[in-house]
């Protein structure tokens, strides 16, 4: 399919190293795509749903001991430790090599070699970057033709170059102990092996898009970020775009997909999804921050969706879709926990056993997923394929916190917004392990994500914003503000959009907000049709100054483990927000 001599070389070295049977080049049309669900069904790999009611949709249960990213297995291997940061895990590159230069030996025989040619972001755009991934699974080929755009288009447009990552993946054993995923940002190489688990598996996602992208992003003078990207348009039709990042479990998916209160529907208002997770970001010639979603489908956590939380993703998810370890009812169509109306009286549940209400376990895993096409989405942006991707007036930073955060509020400037984002953070719920109420600090909520040293990541966005002469206004808002009786202030979900419509006024010049410590505070938000007392809204429109000065303290604590590489500019930000405090 190539006469890509980089490429060929590249591949006949993995050939020779993994040894299978055979290799089949991924074309990416639908006669291809089809053979291969075929064949993946006959061998149990994956399992075909009830036609009528679940149209071009498929099961698949992972390995019980393989059913979410690993992070403790998860490695960036860069010349020097320093480069990685105190925030990734390490390994020298070549000790690396070698160790999974073993583990790959051989690791393909009596199986086929896929190989699938895959552009992030629109095959063409002067945003996208391209890559191949090998890999010995057809269930990673049926997603990747989901999440990414494949096949022979995408290695038309590599054409001669050697620009493009390089991934490999073999499921060998799916050993947890012997489960790498390991990042080489400065050889642009993704391996994975003894996985397959779509968050391990599928590597143009975290792994190329935020991990090694966020290192070329360094290097080239652009942003790749954890961030959804939604536009809202106002009665007039006018369309405009914000990107935004939170920590997981604080309601990234649904604000990308939110449908707005009847209030501001009735009155024209919209919103259109480009992203859900993942942005690249870069200066448009116009002076302004442009972004793209550099993916073609959603990977969401099924657990939850419901026609009440996100009936947008739900409806995403009615044809085409691969459910990964979801319970599959009797006939055959699958259920989730907290899905609309009752539990099944009887089911298979994610690892192929009886289940019924009366089970002790749950039919679906919590981390359960579902794969499904971004155009299938009711409220998909006509922007979504855009090219030159869409201009962002706001970015908007979150978190879930009881006390701390107020509703919304908004930076001084752009070496302000970028401290806010740097002391992001977010308290465990009681669906995670562990404490109830700890403080997770996750800048930007790039923590896990970061392919370089946190302390050089900020000091990049703080250079970012030197270059944009038209740079988006940053914000931050938390939708988990609790009472003195530990109940939600803010109901959340559509009228959040009430947020967002005072954040694009605040762009525009049309909203009025107060100065306080921490940023401008809205003076009012709009809450017509909404049950809601003055008081509450005054609460969470307010700080409790002792509050945020142990807040301070743990931000300081944090800080600490990035030493001399710090900016300035972030521990100026923080002894100004002290001082202010202490006036």
């Amino acid at each position: 399919m190539t006469n890509n001599k980089i490429v060929k070389a590249w591949l006949d070295e993995q050939i020779a190293l993994t040894k299978p049977d055979s290799v089949v080049w991924i074309d990416g049309t639908e006669a291809q795509l089809e053979a291969l669900r075929a064949e993946s069904c006959a061998s149990g790999e994956i399992m075909k749903l009830n036609e009528e009611k679940l149209p071009g949709c498929y099961l698949h249960r992972t390995a019980v001991n393989d059913v979410a990213r690993v992070e403790d297995r998860t490695f960036i291997c860069t010349s020097t430790k320093e480069e990685a940061g105190p925030t990734n895990n390490w390994e020298d590159p070549k000790v690396m090599y070698d160790k999974l230069g073993k583990l790959f030996d051989g690791s393909m025989k009596g199986r086929t070699m896929y190989v699938i040619p895959f552009s992030m972001g629109p095959v063409g755009s002067p945003f996208s970057k391209i890559g191949i991934e090998l890999s010995d699974s057809i269930y990673v080929v049926l997603n990747m033709a989901i999440m990414t755009r494949i096949g022979k288009a995408v290695i038309d447009q590599l054409g001669d170059s050697g620009d493009f990552v390089k991934c490999l993946h073999a499921r060998k054993d799916i050993d947890a102990q012997n489960r790498y995923i390991v990042h080489f940002p400065q050889d642009n190489t993704i391996m994975s092996v003894n996985s397959g688990y779509g968050g391990n598996v599928l590597l143009g996602k975290k792994c190329f898009a935020l991990r090694i992208a966020s290192y070329m992003g360094w290097k080239e003078g652009w942003l790749a970020e954890h961030m959804l990207i939604l536009g809202l348009e106002n009665p007039k039709g006018e369309v405009k775009y914000i990107a935004a990042a939170f920590p997981s479990a604080c309601g990234k998916t649904n604000l990308a997909m939110l449908i707005p209160p009847e209030y501001l529907k009735e009155q024209g208002y919209k919103v259109w999804t480009v992203g859900d997770d993942i942005a690249w970001l870069r200066v448009g010639p116009d002076g302004r921050l442009w972004a793209v979603n550099p993916e073609a489908g959603f990977f969401g956590v099924a657990p939850g969706t419901s026609n009440k939380t996100n009936a947008n993703a739900l409806a995403t998810t009615m044809s085409n879709t691969i459910f990964t370890n979801v319970a599959l009812r009797d006939d055959g169509t699958v259920w989730w926990e907290g899905m609309d109306g009752d539990a099944p009286g009887h089911a298979i549940d994610w690892k192929g056993n009886e289940w019924t209400p009366a089970s002790k376990d749950k039919a679906a895993h919590p981390n359960s997923r579902f794969t499904a096409p971004a155009k299938q989405c009711p409220c998909i942006s006509s922007e979504f394929e855009a090219p030159q991707g869409v201009p962002i007036s706001a970015i908007v930073f979150g978190g879930r916190r009881a006390k701390a955060a107020p509703l919304v509020f908004q930076s001084f400037d752009w070496q302000h917004g970028v401290f806010v984002g740097a002391t992001m953070a977010s308290e465990t719920t009681a669906a995670a392990i562990g404490e109830v109420g700890v403080v997770r600090r996750d800048p930007m909520a790039m923590i896990p994500f970061c392919g370089y040293h946190m302390g050089d990541y900020f000091a990049h966005w703080l250079a970012m914003g030197k270059n944009i002469p038209n740079p988006p206004q940053i914000f931050h808002v938390n939708w988990f503000r609790l009472d003195e009786n530990g109940k939600f202030m803010w109901p959340g979900f559509g009228d959040n959009m009430r947020v967002l419509n005072w954040i694009l006024d605040r762009c525009d010049g049309k909203a009025d907000a107060k100065e306080c410590e921490i940023g401008y505070m809205p003076t009012q938000i709009d809450t017509t049709d909404l049950d809601i007392d003055p008081a509450v809204m005054a609460n969470l429109l307010s700080i409790d100054k002792n509050v945020w000065k142990e807040e301070v303290k743990g931000q300081r604590e944090f800080f600490e483990m990035f030493g001399d590489k710090l900016p300035a500019a972030i521990k100026e930000e923080l002894d100004k927000l002290e001082a202010k405090l202490n006036a």
